[in-house]
């Protein structure tokens, strides 16, 4: 999707990118929101965690936060897979 000029302009930013792999991931892990937001603790919320599902634009710091955050899961869990920010968010 790419932006297109506005009259004046300025750019459009699609903000609407669609599913992401992240909720492919956590449907097969078996995880919902609640589990990571728990997890992280401080910055990460239920409405953080619903946008990064569906497909709403996040700030690439967020995007990390939730990386990392799905990552300390995984490695409590004795799972070997690790996971990269391009592996669960296309844009």
């Amino acid at each position: 999707m790419t932006a297109e000029p506005t009259a004046n302009g300025d750019q459009i930013i699609e903000r609407n990118l669609g599913q992401q792999p992240i909720d492919t991931v956590l449907t097969e892990l078996q995880l919902n929101n609640h589990d990571l937001v728990a997890l992280c603790g401080e910055g990460l919320t239920h409405k953080a965690m619903q946008r990064a599902r569906k497909g709403r634009r996040l700030t690439p710091k967020m995007k990390v936060r939730i990386t990392e955050t799905l990552n300390i899961w995984i490695r409590a869990q004795n799972r070997e897979t690790q996971y990269r920010v391009r592996d669960l968010f296309n844009y």
